[in-house]
């Protein structure tokens, strides 16, 4: 259950507007919508960039990648026969533009979040 490709990559900001205003106007990326509590969403190619104020263990400057997958559950279960321990198991996150987003996150060898994502047609 390998990657597909790189779904969207979370940046936590300090500064929302700020963030906005730079990924927007400077960098010029569409910006696709904003949702609670403090997350902003853009467009990069086939990759979406959030913006979000940290949570948790999350500090201005680190990133995460999310990784598109066909089949949450069957990526989660083969990754965890494989030794990798999840901190979020896979569940329904939101549902955009007529498709149930899936989130699992884990960490990595290194201790970096990783974040398997899978959208699936609602209906």
């Amino acid at each position: 259950m390998a990657p597909t490709r790189l779904a969207q990559v979370a940046i936590a900001v300090e500064d929302l507007d700020r963030a906005k205003a730079f990924y927007g106007t400077v960098l010029g990326l569409p910006h696709l919508f904003d949702a609670p509590p403090g997350l902003a969403f853009f467009q990069c190619g086939e990759t979406r960039l959030m913006l979000s104020r940290p949570e948790g263990a999350e500090t201005p400057g680190r990133s995460i990648l999310y990784y598109a997958v066909d089949d949450i559950e069957a990526a989660f279960r083969a990754m965890a026969g494989q030794g990798a321990a999840f901190e979020e198991p896979p569940r329904k996150i939101a549902e955009v533009a007529g498709k149930a987003v899936h989130l699992a996150v884990c960490r990595d060898g290194e201790g970096n979040l990783l974040g398997l994502m899978s959208e699936v047609s609602v209906g």
